[in-house]
């Protein structure tokens, strides 16, 4: 006879220092693991206080309210009879730790600090935190009075101990553990740990999920054992998207998934778990022989059992049958992650909606597809009733809240909260304006179509009159200098009047209050290569397609041309990608890639060996080498990468100016967390170039011998 548990995880919507709503959300959670029979309930990493905080958690007060919020859940009647697993920060003998809080019927059995602290890319725990470095030892904690008074007790233990019940034992390892060489659940099973949750606040990037969810599998797969992931999923205020994916793993078999992406607050999955199977998978000579050895951990015991008693076998109850992870393809990873992040944030900055300039170009057409997608994702959770979207889409609209207005088409609700404008001058062409209008119509954003030479020839004019000379373009006999500054002011203008329309748009149509966000339409390449004006219409107040390279965005548009039913989609595939910040002629137009000297697909390449291989000039122009000859000659792989870096470290300044970006992807050039570079750098990179041009010379007289003997000085 089977022994058999129902446990629960959830995916949470939590946002930052959003203390009583983020309660609200763990309480719902409860109840909704209950209902459903669960008498184990997992939640997120810090999902009190919410996990973006950043530097809030420097400040006392964070604590403070987190105690009495975790007042309010644990005195709750109807969180009694499930064990609980609530993540928050707490002060331990003055130091700041990372914390789990495990409970049973209103009283605290264990709190449990974080042992490894995620502390690189986007993350720096250790500025907040301090990881509990004491492996199985375990010491008392003086509970605030407020707690004291409500459960009874005065000391917890605290430190790293698993929960023993009259059927099982659990223990709980947190996020970045699990990625750590030595996670803390190979010693946990092997001391006899069945059940391990975790808490996590994991971001999205395009095609990391495959990464996180190996893992899991692979926590169980050679110790056995039941695993819990439990994930933030959301904007909680930042540029990260958490996203979701709570997990049920049984021996290394998924048997229950949560969504990655979606609109719901609270989204709780449950399993019915066999704790015999895991006994059973165990029962290995090896896994017997290394438990022996290895060190034991302190066990809080809770008298509470788990399982319904089975004293009869009971047909009504039986294991969750297990299944196949599912995985959305990148084109659906850029198609809701950004829309998910945009509706959170828009909601919860109480703004009237979205203003983007439309170029006719593929990044804005992007961008305006990602809302169109976040409208859609908005009509589908209102059709099947969900009352925080259908309350928060009144909002928005600038209805009232008692107003019986229920979002049921997509194009129809962006009439209300999407705004779109194509600001052309006389260097515009008439194919990206009507492609601008056509896509707006498409997607029913309210659009306006303006020339704006008139401002741009005042503020050449203002220059003449002031220094009494007059720039003119290069193809009409210009110096370079005179050329960028032309394109620069009316990229700029361009910035200046999205302002305006995004204030005064909304009071135009009648509204009372509100103003509208402008979004940015800079792709992660662009802004790699800083192919782009400082202070330009990219700047803006946040982007969704920040972290986005142009290849991906590519497929993403002939992924929405069908799925979206939106044919004219093929036209911005199709067109050169072009500025048209110069004059077109006869015998000239402005193309991106000819204007950077370089594809959009070698920038991928460069950005992922800076960043994620961890490559400077000398030994990017190495591994090039080898991957781009004989199809390129070792001087023209020089004179690229050289050029790369050249315009990379030039434009280097831009990046600390940068709106706010969606972060996709990981050679994200965000110098405002994710990638902590100077942005005063010789960008000649003299002496990385002098030994590139040593292996060109030696190629060229026909000596490649071995790479090694030529870098030797």
């Amino acid at each position: 006879m089977g022994h058999l548990i129902t446990v629960a995880t959830c995916n949470l919507n939590q946002w930052a220092l959003d203390f009583e709503g983020n309660r609200d959300r763990i309480l719902e959670s409860i109840k909704q693991a209950k209902a459903k029979k669960a008498t184990l309930r997992v939640g997120p990493e810090l999902e009190i206080t919410g996990y973006g905080c950043l530097d809030h958690f420097l400040e006392q007060d964070i604590y403070l309210h987190s105690w009495e919020m975790y007042c309010s859940i644990i005195t709750n009647p109807e969180t009694y009879g499930i064990l609980l697993d609530i993540g928050m920060p707490v002060i331990h003998k003055n130091i700041k730790y990372n914390c789990r809080l495990i409970s049973y019927d209103g009283k605290i059995l264990l709190i449990r600090p974080k042992l490894w602290l995620a502390n690189d890319g986007n993350y720096r725990e250790m500025r907040y935190f301090t990881p509990w470095q004491r492996p199985r030892h375990v010491e008392k904690y003086l509970l605030p009075r407020m707690i004291q008074k409500v459960t009874g007790q005065l000391e917890v233990d605290f430190g790293d101990a698993v929960i023993s019940t009259l059927d099982t034992v659990i223990g709980a390892e947190t996020c970045e553990e699990l990625f750590t060489p030595q996670s803390p659940h190979i010693e946990m099973a092997l001391d006899g740990v069945e059940i391990i949750t975790n808490s996590s606040g994991s971001h999205h990037e395009l095609r990391k999920l495959h990464t996180r969810m190996n893992l899991i599998k692979e926590a169980t797969t050679k110790c056995g054992g039941v695993y819990l992931y439990s994930n933030q999923k959301g904007c909680d205020g930042d540029r990260l998207y958490y996203d979701g994916c709570a997990l049920i793993v049984v021996n290394g078999e998924v048997v229950a998934q949560g969504k990655q992406f979606s609109l719901l607050d609270v989204e709780v999955i449950t399993a019915t778990v066999d704790l015999e199977e895991v006994r059973a998978y165990r029962s290995q000579i090896s896994f017997g022989l290394q438990s022996t050895k290895s060190p034991s951990y302190d066990r809080v015991h809770v008298p509470a059992e788990l399982s319904p008693q089975q004293i009869t076998f009971n047909p009504s109850i039986a294991p969750t049958k297990s299944q196949e992870i599912f995985y959305h393809t990148p084109e659906e990873e850029i198609a809701l992650g950004p829309a998910c992040w945009l509706w959170d944030y828009i909601r919860r900055c109480n703004g009237a909606g979205y203003f983007l300039p439309l170029s006719g170009g593929i990044d804005s057409c992007a961008t305006a597809v990602i809302v169109h997608s976040m409208c859609r994702l908005v009509v589908g959770a209102a059709g099947k009733g969900n009352e925080q979207v259908i309350k928060d889409a009144r909002k928005v609209s600038g209805l009232p809240v008692d107003d019986e207005y229920i979002p049921s088409d997509p194009v129809e609700f962006a009439s209300r909260v999407f705004h779109t404008a194509y600001m052309g001058t006389k260097n515009s062409s008439k194919e990206t304006r009507d492609r601008a209008k056509e896509l707006s119509e498409k997607v029913g954003s309210y659009h306006v179509d303006l020339n704006m030479d008139t401002l741009v020839e005042a503020v050449v004019t203002v220059f003449e009159v002031a220094t009494g000379k007059r720039p003119v373009f290069k193809i009409f006999g210009g110096t370079q200098t005179e050329n960028l500054a032309l394109q620069n002011i009316q990229a700029r203008l361009r910035m200046v009047l999205a302002y305006l329309f995004a204030q005064l748009l909304p009071w135009v149509r009648g509204r009372q209050w509100g103003g509208l966000l402008v979004l940015g339409s800079a792709n992660v390449d662009e802004c790699l290569r800083g192919y782009l004006t400082k202070y330009d219409c990219s700047s803006a107040d946040i982007n969704p397609i920040g972290g986005i390279s142009k290849t991906d965005l590519k497929k993403f548009i002939a992924y929405a041309e069908t799925e979206f039913n939106l044919p004219v989609l093929r036209d911005f595939l199709e067109a050169t990608p072009t500025a048209e910040l110069e004059p077109i002629t006869e015998t000239y137009v402005q193309s991106d890639e000819i204007d950077m000297g370089m594809t959009y697909e070698e920038l991928s390449v460069f950005g992922r060996l800076r960043k994620i291989q961890k490559c400077g000039p000398y030994s990017m122009f190495l591994k090039l080498y080898h991957d781009w000859t004989p199809r390129l000659t070792p001087r023209q792989v020089a004179e690229k990468v050289k050029r790369f870096f050249f315009f990379y470290a030039v434009n280097r300044h831009k990046m600390t100016t940068m709106t706010p970006g969606y972060h996709a992807e990981q050679y994200s050039p965000d110098d405002n967390r994710f990638d902590l570079r100077p942005f005063l750098i010789d960008p000649r990179f003299q002496w990385a170039s002098k030994k590139i041009d040593e292996i060109v010379e030696q190629s060229e007289k026909g000596n490649t011998g071995d790479l090694e003997e030529l870098t030797v000085e």
